[in-house]
């Protein structure tokens, strides 16, 4: 599964999701270990302002779909940004530690690894 994070150039989860200046893609295993992992200048800090709310969203959205992704990882999201998650039934889990690979790995642990050990048993 491809599962997107707000990063910052040292690692660290990044508070801003739709104003994020950079995020990364992580490539996920079923075991929840991160097995690739590519990070974008989105500059969407930048872009926020330029136009429209809608067109923003319409610049992630393209981004969501561009790099196939199947999650989010994230500290924050406004309502407008997690109400286009949910219309495309992308998840929005939690980044709940400050290195984002292992925030990454928690959450996908947390929500499906940990969830599908429980149906197998």
């Amino acid at each position: 599964m491809n599962v997107m994070i707000p990063v910052r150039p040292d690692g660290s989860a990044e508070p801003r999701f739709g104003k994020a200046p950079m995020v990364a893609v992580a490539q996920v295993d079923n075991d929840g270990h991160v097995t690739d992992w590519h990070t974008f200048k989105v500059e969407w800090d930048r872009l926020h302002d330029e136009g429209t709310e809608g067109s923003h969203h319409a610049r992630i959205v393209r981004f969501l779909r561009e790099h196939n992704i199947g999650a989010c990882v994230a500290t924050h999201a406004g309502m407008g940004m997690q109400r286009t998650l949910a219309a495309m039934k992308i998840p929005l889990l939690p980044a709940t530690l400050p290195h984002a690979k292992e925030s990454v790995e928690q959450a996908i642990v947390s929500t499906y690894v940990t969830a599908k050990d429980t149906e197998e048993s």
